[in-house]
C-alpha cells in the first residue's frame, strides 16, 4: 500500500513529484507539472479531516481520554482547532489531568461548532405571509405602460456629442423584454447584476453604475479599427432585481433574466455585482445550450472552489457549484491568473483529478504571456463549440483595479488583458461574458470603472471581429503602420 501523509492524504510520489519541479526536471508533457500528481481524493473528503496518526508515546498519553474523545483526535477532527503538532507537545508534556481538560476543551468547542438540529436553525426564515413577497422580482405588467412597437429603445437626446439622455452601457439603446431583443435583432444584451451579498468588502452593488456613467465601452477599438457598435445590435437590457439580504433569492433571478436573454440568441453580457453571479450565469447558459456543452475561462486571482462554508454560495464558491450540479464538465474548465494564498495542495489535487486546467501566475511568470494564453485559447476551444467568460477585475494587478473587494498583487496588466479578452472572443462562439467584482468607491481615483469598460469594449471588438470574419490575432495594417505606410 502506497504511504499517505495523514494531514494531506499526497503519496511519497508526490514528493518526489515536488523535487522533480522545484530541480527542473519534469517532462514536457506533463500538464500543470509545478503541482504533483495527487493520489485521488474522493470528491466528498475534499477540505474534510484526515485520520490523524498518532505517534506511540503521543496514544500512550491520550489513553486515559474517554473512548469517543480519542476517537475525535484520531479521526483529525481536532485539526480544525489546534495543529498536529502543537497537539502532540501538549499530550507529551501536560500532566494527565491537564491534558484531559485541554482535550475536553476543545471536544466541547467542537460540539459548539458543528450544526445540531434541534438546536440550530436549519435556514433564514422568511416571512410567507407578506403581501411583497415576490414584489422585488415581479415584471412590470406592459398594459400599465403606453403602447409602443417592441425593440430597442434610443435614449439620447442629441444627434451626436455627449450627454443630454441617460447613461447606458457603452451608450447603447435600451431594451426592457424578450420581444425588444428578438424585434431588434439583437446580438449583445448588457445587463446589470448588482449583487452584493456574497462579497466580503462591500459596494460590487454599484458595479453596473458605475460601468454606466463612465466611458470607455464604446467607440472604435484601434487594435483591429472596428466600432464594434458599428458591427453589432448592442443594448443595455437594465439591471436584474436582486434581493440584497438574500443571495440564494437573487441567483434564482438571475439564472431566469440570463436565461431569457440567450434564448432569443442575443449574448448576455453579465455586469456584477460579486463573483457570486457565476454560478447562475453559466447555469442559465447550460439551461439553453445544453449541460455539458459550453466551457468557461475564468479570470481570476482565486480559484473560488470554495466549499464547506455555512451559506452554499458565496463570491469564494461559484465554480464548486457550477461544477457539482453539472452544468460544465471539469475538462472544459479553465482558470487563469491564480495567485492568491489558496488553493492548497489537496485543492490543486481535486481539480487536477477531476480534469480542470489552471494557468497560474507562476506559470505566467516562468514561461510568459504568450505560451500560458496560448495555451489556454487552444483549451478553451478543445471540447466545446461555446464558450463562457467569468472575468473578475482582481485578476489585475490592484494598480489598475484598486476598487475591488478582494485585491492581491502580483496581477496582469491592462496592456496584458485587452488582447487577451479581445482574442478570446474574436475566436470562440462566445455564450455570454461576465465582469464582476467592480466596487467603484474602494477606488478614489475612477480608473476601476474605466479599465472595466475598455476590458468591455474589447469583449465586444472581438465579438464584433468574429461576426466579421477576420482572421485570429488580426491587428488592423493602418494601427501597425506609420502614416507614411512604413512598419
Amino acid at each position: 500500500m502506497t504511504s499517505m501523509s495523514a494531514v494531506t492524504g499526497w503519496s511519497l510520489a508526490a514528493a518526489a513529484a515536488i523535487a522533480a519541479a522545484l530541480s527542473g526536471d519534469i517532462p514536457a508533457d506533463m500538464r500543470n507539472a509545478g503541482t504533483p500528481a495527487p493520489v485521488l481524493p474522493l470528491e466528498d473528503d475534499m477540505g474534510r479531516p484526515k485520520p490523524l496518526e498518532l505517534p506511540a508515546d503521543v496514544k500512550e498519553k491520550l489513553s486515559v481520554l474517554a473512548p469517543e474523545k480519542l476517537a475525535f483526535i484520531e479521526g483529525g477532527l481536532s485539526g480544525r482547532y489546534v495543529e498536529k503538532d502543537t497537539l502532540f507537545e501538549r499530550a507529551r508534556t501536560l500532566p494527565a489531568n491537564e491534558l484531559v481538560a485541554y482535550i475536553d476543551a476543545i471536544y466541547a468547542l467542537h460540539e459548539k461548532v458543528e450544526y445540531k438540529a434541534g438546536r440550530d436553525k436549519l435556514a433564514i426564515p422568511l416571512d410567507t405571509s407578506s403581501p411583497w413577497f415576490n414584489a422585488w422580482k415581479l415584471r412590470r405588467p406592459g398594459s400599465l405602460d403606453p403602447k409602443r412597437e417592441a425593440g430597442p429603445i434610443d435614449l439620447g437626446r442629441y444627434i451626436g456629442g455627449r450627454g443630454g439622455g441617460f447613461s447606458t452601457f457603452a451608450g447603447a439603446p435600451v431594451a426592457l423584454t424578450p420581444e425588444d431583443l428578438v424585434a431588434g435583432k439583437v446580438d449583445v444584451a448588457i445587463v446589470g447584476a448588482p449583487l452584493d451579498m456574497g462579497s466580503g468588502w462591500r459596494n460590487a452593488i454599484d458595479g453596473p453604475r458605475a460601468l454606466r456613467m463612465t466611458g470607455g465601452a464604446g467607440g472604435n477599438d484601434m487594435y483591429s479599427m472596428i466600432n464594434p457598435g458599428s458591427v453589432l445590435k448592442i443594448v443595455d437590457y437594465g439591471d436584474i432585481a436582486i434581493d440584497q439580504n438574500s443571495t440564494e433569492r437573487s441567483v434564482d433571478h438571475v439564472r431566469e433574466v440570463v436565461r431569457e436573454i440567450a434564448k432569443t440568441g442575443a449574448i448576455p453580457i453579465v455586469i456584477g455585482g460579486d463573483h457570486s453571479l457565476e454560478y447562475p450565469n453559466v447555469a442559465a447558459a447550460a439551461d439553453v445550450h445544453g449541460k455539458g456543452k459550453i466551457g468557461v475561462v475564468h479570470f481570476d486571482s482565486h480559484y473560488d472552489i470554495a466549499r464547506g462554508r455555512v451559506h452554499l454560495l458565496d463570491h469564494g464558491q461559484p465554480v464548486y457549484r457550477v461544477l457539482s450540479e453539472g452544468h460544465v464538465d471539469p475538462r472544459d474548465y479553465i482558470q487563469v491568473g491564480l495567485r492568491a494564498r489558496g488553493p492548497d495542495l489537496e485543492t490543486f489535487g481535486w481539480m487536477r483529478n477531476k480534469g480542470m486546467r489552471y494557468h497560474t501566475m507562476v506559470e505566467v511568470e516562468k514561461y510568459g504571456w504568450d505560451k500560458v494564453m496560448a495555451e489556454a485559447l487552444k483549451e478553451a476551444r478543445q471540447n466545446t463549440k461555446k464558450l463562457w467568460i467569468s472575468f473578475d477585475v482582481d485578476v489585475l494587478d490592484p494598480a489598475f483595479m484598486p476598487g475591488t473587494g478582494t485585491p492581491v498583487p502580483g496581477g496582469l496588466t491592462m496592456r496584458e488583458a485587452q488582447p487577451i479578452m479581445r482574442r478570446l472572443c474574436a475566436e470562440n462562439d462566445i455564450a455570454g461574458i461576465d465582469i464582476v467584482e467592480v466596487a467603484p468607491y474602494l477606488d478614489t481615483s475612477y480608473k476601476t470603472a474605466l479599465n472595466s469598460n475598455y476590458l468591455l469594449n474589447a469583449c465586444l471588438s472581438g465579438i464584433a471581429m468574429r461576426r466579421k470574419g477576420l482572421a485570429p490575432g488580426y491587428f488592423s495594417p493602418v494601427s501597425v503602420k506609420d502614416a507614411r505606410g512604413n512598419s
